[in-house]
């Protein structure tokens, strides 16, 4: 963030210093431990602790002031909100700064395109993006407000349980661009349909102004039918859109190979990225570096060079017997299970391995999906299908006989751990809150004469 004493802080937020007004802050942090010289610390009031009980840890660290709703001395600021004092301070950055805002959102794929998008934009000038999935009313304000005056370009994934949310995030930080990837099934169970979830993703592009971007997929019905919700430009992505990919093959390893057509230049391109859906993802991202002026050879070669940056999205490691396990386990639903399903199926492998956990808040069609999930992974030809957990065990029902419900984690790894054999593949995918990462990350450490193998990037 730029500079500003805490007497500016207080200004912007409607807050009252407390203690000395003038020592300046530049960022902003939720976690104590992360404090330094120059901090803001945010204390909030949580369910499970209250961020005033480290604002002293805070300052001893260095940090330059607090956020605060209560006196617990000085330098602060007091706020009746301290998550409304953040996006203020966040509409302020972005208004006097001034970047280039690409706001991205969808059922599936935001960070994945987010950090593609990050990738290219950052060989082009200084860029900003979330750091991981920080996509909420809190993770957007934090990562306005490590933008500064230098900032080119800022990428903000928005996500959304509900209508209104999306349209609250362009609030504090008002796109020049606007994405929207896909309309799925994704938090259906929150709200209620997907044409509730094509409302709330449409509050993207309704916040345009008429000078800016709005990037749709064209194959995406309802995202298509968004350009009557806007007034800036349209500009759509995918096998039929303007920005168009076709001659999709993936290679030896996972990775798609694709011509990308856009205003009569045809160029090949990839991406170091395993499955087909990167190549969308690609084509989504690519859209949006045009929408902000940036050539499409430039777009395409800086996507060869993209590789994954979050965590646990299709995270390759190699074991050494040859072993290769795909830690996907950061989120789940049909769209992206189908996807990862899919990509899996496509790399040569001895044995395929699909270890699955829940795909949470889908409502009542919850059991039906999850059996489906199973049936494709049968239809696909996978070896075993492992479901975890109560929640998940339709998948093992609808794999047949290649499906087995197993209790927890711990079984998941005893079941697998000997069997696995050189050139086998494993997916490991399910809803965050399923925590299945352990399972890849006990997979993947299986020791070699009681050596650990780190993360492999093929």
């Amino acid at each position: 963030m730029n500079p500003m004493t805490l007497a500016e802080v207080a200004e912007v937020t409607g807050g009252t210093v407390l203690g000395d007004p003038t020592p300046v802050v530049t960022r902003a942090e939720v976690d104590s431990r992360r404090a330094a010289p120059g901090v803001l610390f945010a204390a909030f009031a949580g369910e499970h602790a209250d961020g005033h009980d480290y604002v002293a840890a805070a300052w001893e660290a260095g940090a330059a002031g607090a956020l605060v709703t209560r006196d617990v001395g000085g330098p602060a600021v007091l706020v009746d909100d301290v998550l409304e004092a953040l996006s203020a301070l966040a509409r302020h950055q972005v208004a006097v700064a001034a970047p280039v805002v690409i706001g991205i959102t969808g059922s599936q794929g935001k960070t994945s395109v987010k950090d593609m998008l990050a990738h290219v934009l950052s060989g082009v000038g200084p860029t900003i993006a979330p750091t991981g999935s920080f996509n909420n009313e809190l993770g957007v304000p934090l990562t306005v407000l490590r933008s500064d005056a230098d900032t080119r370009f800022l990428v903000v994934e928005m996500g959304a349980r509900g209508i209104g949310h999306i349209a609250h995030l362009c609030g504090i930080a008002p796109p020049n661009v606007g994405v929207v990837l896909n309309v799925g099934t994704a938090h259906v169970g929150e709200f209620g349909s997907p044409e509730a979830i094509a409302v709330a993703k449409g509050e993207m592009v309704e916040a345009l102004e008429p000078s800016g971007v709005a990037v749709l997929n064209a194959d995406d019905a309802r995202v298509a039918a968004m350009s009557s919700r806007t007034r800036a430009r349209v500009l759509t992505f995918g096998e039929r859109g303007e920005v168009r990919i076709d001659g999709l093959r993936l290679d030896e390893h996972g990775e798609p190979h694709f011509a990308v057509t856009y205003d009569d230049e045809r160029i090949g391109a990839t991406v170091p990225q395993v499955g087909r859906h990167v190549a969308f993802n690609a084509a989504a991202a690519i859209a949006a570096a045009l929408g902000v002026g940036v050539p499409l050879d430039v777009a395409v070669g800086r996507l060869a060079s993209a590789g994954a940056a979050s965590p646990m999205r299709m995270e390759r490691h190699r074991r050494h017997d040859g072993v290769l396990i795909l830690n996907d386990a950061y989120n789940a639903n049909p769209e992206s299970m189908t996807a990862a399903l899919e990509a899996v199926a496509e790399i040569p492998a001895g044995r395929r391995v699909a270890v699955l956990g829940e795909m949470l808040e889908l409502g009542e069609s919850s059991a039906t999906a999850h059996r489906d999930v199973g049936r494709l992974a049968a239809v696909l030809g996978f070896d075993r299908v492992i479901a975890v957990g109560p929640g998940a065990a339709p998948i093992a029902e609808g794999a047949g006989d290649t499906g087995e419900a197993v209790a927890d984690v711990d079984v998941a790894v005893r079941t697998l751990s000997a069997w696995l054999t050189t050139d086998d593949v494993v997916l490991v995918k399910a809803s965050r809150g399923c925590r299945l990462e352990r399972i890849a990350d006990a997979l993947a450490s299986i020791p070699e004469h009681g050596r650990t193998e780190g993360p492999q990037t093929r």
